[in-house]
């Protein structure tokens, strides 16, 4: 298992110096955001294309992920990543998700990255019924799907709480009828926490689903706040511990965005508790560090 940081914890900071200090801090990986200021796909140059590349290569980080969960660039008034939504009533509004979500794949491709994360659905609007919503949900995914098939890039879709797919349940009754290799779970354990679903309980049960994990910790309230791993109320050895009873050797991105203000001690603390962590389970040193 390897450590990632999330560069959306850097929205005051340049990709570049983004980059440089996740790196400086430790990390082996960085989990790359497609959206302002770092790696907004729509418009993007070549020139532009050919800096993230350099950047990161130079840093000797890998990306773990693209978040295009993230849509900052649109500025929509009511909540700053979560619209535009994949089951927005206006059918062109939600098109710029879905639009979106294949400059992104597109991009995950150019750059070498495994996959990315998108939201699970948006929020139910008014008189809108979840059978509806998922089946717009369905109707919207499809075509990006079809996109990450041609392109050999993963799409995970990432639980969140007030979404349409809170919970793992909801997740697999809405992937049953999905039959791509491409699609796959992005397990948050914080998300899974704020919903009543103890991670470290659900870790075995979603293995086969699981193609990565954002980790951050949630306070006992359960309320959807990031925190810095080791401050809230998550069993992390716990859940670490069942990760790597499954087998799982990938990336471990940290997601801190509330932490902007200042993100590079939140950055290494949340590293110090994760290494000291993964070395209690007996990970090698090449991979907990």
């Amino acid at each position: 298992m390897k450590l990632a940081f999330s560069s959306n914890a850097y929205l005051r900071y340049t990709l570049k110096e983004t980059v440089r200090r996740i790196a400086e801090i430790g990390y082996e990986g960085i989990e790359l955001l497609a959206d302002v200021p770092h790696a907004w796909p729509a418009g993007m140059l070549p020139e532009q294309l050919e800096e993230i590349r350099q950047t990161i290569a130079d840093s000797g980080l890998t990306i773990s992920n693209i978040n295009a969960f993230m849509m900052n660039a649109v500025a929509d008034p009511r909540q700053p990543y979560w619209h535009p939504g994949w089951t927005d009533p206006d059918p062109h509004y939600r098109a710029i998700r879905r639009e979106h979500t294949k400059r992104a794949l597109k991009l995950a491709a150019q750059l070498g990255a495994p996959h990315i994360t998108t939201e699970p659905g948006g929020q139910l609007a008014p008189g809108q019924s979840r059978a509806d919503a998922s089946q717009i949900f369905y109707d919207e995914l499809m075509p990006c799907l079809e996109v990450a098939e041609q392109l050999g890039v993963g799409l995970l879709i990432e639980p969140e709480p007030d979404l349409l797919i809170e919970r793992f349940d909801e997740y697999l009754e809405f992937v049953e009828r999905i039959d791509s290799p491409q699609l796959g779970l992005n397990f948050d354990v914080g998300h899974a926490y704020c919903v009543g679903e103890d991670p470290q309980d659900w870790v075995a049960k979603m293995a086969d689903h699981t193609v990565h994990y954002h980790l951050e910790d949630i306070a006992d309230t359960r309320i959807h706040q990031h925190m810095v791993p080791g401050q809230g109320a998550i069993d992390f050895p716990a859940t670490l511990r069942e990760i790597q009873k499954t087998g799982y050797d990938g990336w471990l991105t940290v997601e801190l965005y509330p932490y902007g203000v200042s993100p590079d001690p939140a950055a290494r603390e949340a590293r110090e508790f994760l290494t000291r962590a993964l070395r209690d389970l007996g990970v090698p040193e090449t991979s907990a560090s």
